[in-house]
Parts: structure tokens; sequence; C-alpha cells
């Protein structure tokens, strides 16, 4: 009897993917737990695993179709035998339907219905249907062929209507030097959902500076004991990240987030640190951050940099995040403006570290100087304790021993 492989559940507030490849064909022998597709969700790539061994069946959907959590995959014949698959039966050698229309001449007027099927995914028809809106109303889709996916329908709805006629950008005229490639799924989320933190949230940005000679003075003095006691590096980032997480303690309206009229105050620390990947930045969370030692922390952010550069972070290495930091100094920066990571109430932006002429004493002395920057949202958070916030990551990194000894 057959076995049904289904879209798992992809995480928290993720109900939909695209099939971004098969890896395994109709007919093929497979092996229990080996992967038979590729899904692409708003956050990372899934593999989709054999439940059992057997010969798999013909798949339900092709490869860029947008499919839902609990939607049929394909199906697996445990008792079945592998055989030969002709090549037409193959799922990439059937003509994606889009393309079928583009090949007929076209009709000078499209009609489009309410929920036009052949320009929307299920996800996205649906949704229109219960939001009583068109495809014509929606627009272009971001998806595959042009196809309307429910993310476009989600970013419709959140727009404020237009009041004034705006006139229609002309075709632009691509140069033959040029290349035009289709945005990534996920960079295509990255850039909504970052415009949507800005039309949501009333974000505000407060700096400082940081004088980092005593954390680096620690780094000098323990850095061969903390790598031959805990085999990892002692960085700056385990010390910003029990920075961050004594200074929210002060101030815990910065780890909270606004639901409808309420707000939620959390009594633990889901700390994201935004680590760069070959698909764009992403944002793992160490959970419980102020429960873990030094050391703990600087292994977690060197398991997820070294996961987000070989493409393995999970769903869930990427959910409940309740406070981020960004490190746009490694990259040379020396002074940005992050944006919140909705619906995070702040995030902290690191930058450089630049010897700079400093008043100390009433002297003039070189320091090491890094300038840091604070977004909130001013909704929940109000402008002192941002500062005050800001003020106190400062006092902890600059005496970083301090923390050790709770102070």
């Amino acid at each position: 009897m057959s076995v049904e492989i289904k879209v798992p559940t992809l995480g928290e507030s993720v109900t939909t993917a695209t099939v971004a490849k098969w890896l395994k064909k109709a007919g093929e022998q497979v092996a229990a737990d080996e992967p038979v597709a590729e899904l692409e969700t708003d956050k990372v790539t899934v593999e989709v695993p054999a439940p059992q061994a057997g010969v798999l069946g013909q798949p339900a959907v092709k490869e860029g179709d947008e499919v839902e959590v609990g939607a049929l995959l394909t199906t697996i014949d445990p008792s079945g035998s592998a055989k030969p698959t002709p090549k037409a039966e193959a799922p990439k050698a059937q003509a994606p339907k889009a393309e079928v229309a583009k090949a007929a001449p076209a009709p000078a007027v499209k009609s489009v219905t309410p929920v036009d099927a052949a320009a929307a995914f299920p996800a996205a028809r649906k949704l229109m249907a219960e939001s009583g809106v068109s495809s014509q109303q929606v627009g272009s889709g971001s998806g595959k062929d042009g196809r309307i996916t429910k993310g476009d329908v989600q970013t419709f709805l959140t727009q404020p209507p237009v009041t004034a006629p705006v006139a229609a950008r002309p075709p632009r005229k691509d140069d033959p030097r040029e290349e035009r490639v289709k945005m990534t799924r996920l960079r295509r989320t990255i850039a909504r959902r970052l415009k949507d933190a800005q039309n949501t949230a009333a974000m505000l940005t407060t700096f400082n500076e940081i004088d980092m000679t005593a954390a680096k003075e620690m780094r000098v003095e323990f850095q061969d004991l903390f790598v031959k006691k805990y085999g990892v590096k002692l960085g700056f980032m385990s010390i910003f990240s029990k920075a961050v997480i004594a200074a929210l303690n002060e101030f815990p309206a910065i780890n909270a987030e606004i639901d409808g009229e309420d707000v939620i105050y959390r009594h633990f620390v889901n700390l994201g640190i935004a680590v760069g990947g070959p698909n764009g930045l992403v944002v793992p969370v160490i959970r419980d951050a102020e429960k873990l030692s030094h050391a703990e922390i600087e292994k977690k952010i060197a398991g997820f940099g070294k996961a987000a550069r070989e493409g393995t972070l999970k769903i869930d290495d990427l959910a409940g995040g309740s406070f981020s930091i960004t490190n746009g100094g490694i990259y040379g920066s020396m002074l940005s403006t992050p944006i919140l990571n909705a619906p995070q109430s702040g995030i902290l932006g690191m930058h450089n570290i630049v010897d700079r002429p400093m008043a100390v004493n009433g002297k003039v002395e070189i320091r090491p100087i890094m300038y840091v920057a604070l977004s909130y949202d001013h909704r929940i958070v109000d402008g002192k304790e941002a500062v005050s916030f800001l003020v106190s990551v400062k006092k902890y990194v600059e005496d970083p021993r301090s923390l050790l000894l709770g102070l």
C-alpha cells in the first residue's frame, strides 16, 4: 500500500513553501529518511525525507509550485521495485501551463475573474476570496511565471489605499551588457519583511560610542586559556550579548512586543544574531541566552555561522527571537541604522573598531572606539528607555569583568 509524502510543518507562522527541486524521480528506489524533495520557505530551504524505503511515485506538484502545509507531494510504495521511467514522465519534462500559454498568441484583452486560477497559487486564491479582492487588483505576482503568491496578497492588503493615480512605469529596455536574474524567495521575503517593519513600527534610532580598551585587554589576557578550556575563541559577540542581556533586564520593554492592543513582556531573552549566508542575511536565535556562559554563546554563534554558510539552518533556528544584534563592523561599516526584525521592538547595531583621539582624565589619548546604534519601536519604547538602555550596554562593555561578578 502506498504511503503519502506531504508537506511537513514548516515552523512558526510559515504556512506555504515553494517546491524548489525534486531530488528523486518517479520510479526511483529511495531509502528511509533519504531526501526526495527540496522546499524553499520564506526563511530557509527544507529537505523532505522519505518516511520509509520504497519506490517513489509520480509527483503531485511540479518544481516552482507553491504548496501549503499538509499538501500531498508524492507517494512511496514500500513493496515496489525500481523501474526505468520514460523521460516524458519526469517532472522537469512536463511543460508548465504558464509556458504553454505564453507560446500561444494572447488575446488583446484578458478577462480576469475575482479569483483567477491561472494567475494565483492556491493559498493566494483562498486569501483573495476571503478578502474580496481580485487578482487584477493585486497585479503581477512574484511567483514563478508571474503568479500571485499569498505574500503578494498580504502585501497588497497592508498597503494604504492609493489616493492619486500613479503614472505607469514605462517598460525597461535591458542593456545587452546586463544580466536579469529572478529574485529568490528568501530575498523577496527579506525585502517584504523589512518594508513591512518600516510601514508598521514607529522606528527610531539612537547612537552612542564605546571605548573597547577593557574588552580588548580581557580578550588578550584570557584568549589562550579560553581556547584551551572551551575550544572556541573569546570574541566581542559574547561580551556584547552578555551586556545586552543585562541591559534588557533593566529595560524589559525593549525585549517585549506589541500584540494588538496588548504588550507581551518576556522573562527570558531569545537573542537573534544576524549572520550572512549564501542567499542573504538570516537571524538564527540563541534561546534562553540569559542562562548561557560566554563560552556557550560563542559556540552557538560559531555553529550558526557555519550552518548559514553551508545552508543547513533549520526552521526552528530562526523562530522566536525577542531581540537582535547585527554586526556590520565585520564588513567595515562605521555607522548604520539597523531595521527592526518584526515583531521585535529593538535591534543593536555593532560597527568597526577604529582608533580615535579621546579626552581621558583631561588628557588626549588614542583609544579603540566603536559606534553602536539601537533601533527601537517608539510605540512601546520611550526615548529615555532607549538611550538609557544603550548607556547600560556601553557601561557593561567598557567594564566587561563586572558582568562576571554580577555588578
